[in-house]
């Protein structure tokens, strides 16, 4: 330990150490814990103290395959990017936050001075460094600098696991934002991994009124029923396209939002939309050409948008959190520590039918 002693309140003092502990994904599916300095902190960057990480889909892709797209990982590499934790040192030129002040972290940070962060959509900014995305490390570590410009103050109320689901959340918020979700619309939301759940949350906080969800593990339509959900359906034993008909009278749904990934889900979409509707698409395919039927497309006006992270969601998605209380601890089913990290990347991987979220604690 070295003497840096910051006090957080009258009871507590703040002790930094000069090392620490971070997750070095060394090759495909072997993570290997390693100690390393504890980085010091200047001008607007905070450092803070990692209490909870999620384990994000995409985690899960770099970890087996070693990249995603044309994006390669460069070994060793840190992964993680769903994060919170406590502020323990800052910066001489931070002045929106305090030593002990509990944070959410929005993982990508933007140059906000290219034209694409002037006009908000800072998730377009070609100079974004986001946590976990090769080649920027990630925050599988116990403490990690940022810039404060990223990081939200959550309420006592809301535990730091929790409050790396404002992650997830926002891509879900993002994606009802993009589509102009309308009070009493009718939605189809197909996978329910993590981010599918959260936009569970995000259609209803919304106002839609009908919520289908459809997927093929148990465990995620219960918890997707748990969440909001109004019909789930598991497609390997119904017909989604039936289910829908008879629901919206063979009109189809208002909005499809497809997190799955899936080339079919997607492709099947066009067919279970309505005239005028819009489809969101989220997830990312495994090839990078998916042929769609673009002449029933135009003939029936539906809008296609795409989703690639988020922007300005952070506050919302921590004001969704706080308001559900218990209603969403569910969502986590495994909890493991930093030195676990191998079990907790595996189970996240392997275990699609008994795990939701998988949480890792570094500290």
């Amino acid at each position: 330990m070295i003497n840096l002693r910051f006090r957080a309140n009258e009871q507590n003092e703040i002790i930094i150490p000069k090392t620490m502990k971070a997750a070095y994904l060394q090759k495909p599916l072997e993570v290997s814990v390693e100690n390393i300095e504890v980085p010091s902190v200047k001008g607007k960057e905070v450092l803070v103290k990692m209490m909870a990480i999620g384990i994000c889909g995409s985690d899960v892709h770099y970890y087996a395959h070693g990249r995603i797209g044309n994006r390669l990982v460069q070994y060793p590499h840190i992964q993680g990017h769903e994060c919170a934790g406590i502020v323990v040192a800052a910066g001489d030129e931070v002045t929106r936050f305090k030593i002990g002040d509990r944070v959410a972290i929005e993982p990508g940070v933007a140059c906000l001075s290219c034209d694409y962060c002037k006009e908000g959509r800072y998730n377009l900014c070609p100079d974004v460094q986001f946590l976990s995305t090769p080649p920027v490390k990630g925050a599988f570590v116990q403490y990690l600098k940022h810039h404060e410009n990223f990081l939200f103050e959550i309420p006592d109320s809301l535990s730091y696991e929790i409050a790396t689901l404002a992650e997830p959340l926002s891509v879900g918020i993002h994606a009802v934002r993009r589509g102009n979700l309308k009070p009493g619309a009718t939605v189809l939301i197909t996978g329910m991994g993590p981010v599918g759940l959260m936009t569970v949350i995000a259609a209803k906080a919304f106002g839609a009124t009908e919520i289908i969800v459809s997927d093929m593990e148990p465990l995620r339509l219960v918890a997707a029923k748990r969440l909001g959900a109004t019909r789930a359906i598991n497609f390997t034993e119904v017909d989604t396209n039936d289910v829908v008909n008879n629901v919206t009278s063979g009109q189809g749904v208002d909005m499809i939002i497809e997190t799955s990934g899936n080339a079919k889900a997607l492709q099947s979409a066009i067919n279970m939309v309505r005239r005028g509707g819009t489809i969101v698409a989220i997830g990312f395919p495994a090839m990078e050409e998916v042929p769609l039927n673009v002449t029933k497309m135009l003939q029936n006006e539906i809008d296609l948008f795409t989703v690639y992270r988020y922007t300005n969601t952070y506050p919302l998605a921590i004001k969704i959190l706080e308001s559900m209380g218990n209603e969403i601890g569910h969502v986590i089913t495994d909890r493991y520590s930093l030195e676990d990290i191998n079990e907790a990347m595996k189970q996240a991987h392997t275990n699609r039918s008994g795990s939701l979220k998988v949480m890792v604690y570094p500290n």
